[in-house]
């Protein structure tokens, strides 16, 4: 009886051990096409107003309204860059700003877009570890730039304006004034530390995790 409670005992764990590893393949993969689909479906909702608006024969081809969104992305920006048309575009940026409700919601938007995107900008310029929001807890924030010294809490020691991203919404977060010898600079990059931020830890960097 034991030999065959054994021999049970046994199977249920390679089973066990078939049934965890088939999971932690499929999941990833499951998690990830059903995210993709989620943003796609809203993507499309965003787009029915456009869809309704095409012509009936470019209605029968699958998803064209967000085929024609791409096109026309690609399309601006092939024009601005090809035909440098800057003047425009800041001329109806000026016109945007001039609105009350507008101006905060765009000017910051083009901002934390630019700073995570665009390669030699100078925000967000590294990611950094500071105790926060206290002693002994670390959260990650983005260095941004140095306090003018004419504001710094002391004039013999240098501040720095730290963003601190809350989970899982980095659009809002915390504006600190640390100094100096208190952050401690991280080898990540600014979308690893996003990814991380966003997942709230559980997206970590492939490379840490590589032998």
């Amino acid at each position: 009886m034991n030999y065959l409670q054994t021999k049970i005992a046994a199977l249920y764990d390679t089973i066990k051990s078939f049934f965890l590893n088939g999971l932690l393949v499929i999941l990833p993969i499951a998690f990830t096409v059903a995210l993709f689909n989620f943003f796609f479906r809203l993507l499309k909702n965003w787009l029915q107003p456009l869809y309704q608006l095409e012509p009936v024969y470019l209605q029968q081809i699958p998803h064209s309204e967000v085929i024609l969104v791409i096109l026309l992305i690609l399309a601006v920006g092939a024009i601005f860059k090809i035909f440098l048309l800057k003047y425009f575009l800041e001329l109806l940026e000026s016109l945007v700003f001039k609105v009350p409700l507008l101006n905060p919601v765009y000017s910051g938007i083009k901002q934390l877009v630019q700073a995570f995107t665009v390669p030699d900008k100078l925000t967000f310029k590294k990611v950094v570890l500071l105790e926060f929001p206290r002693a002994g807890l670390f959260s990650i924030g983005f260095l941004t730039s140095e306090v003018p010294a004419e504001i710094a809490p002391a004039r013999n020691q240098r501040y720095f304006k730290v963003f601190i991203p809350t989970t899982p919404n980095p659009t809002t977060g915390f504006l600190v004034a640390v100094p100096e010898d208190e952050i401690v600079t991280v080898d990540l990059s600014r979308q690893e530390a996003m990814s991380l931020i966003i997942s709230g830890g559980i997206i970590q960097p492939e490379r840490f995790g590589r032998k």
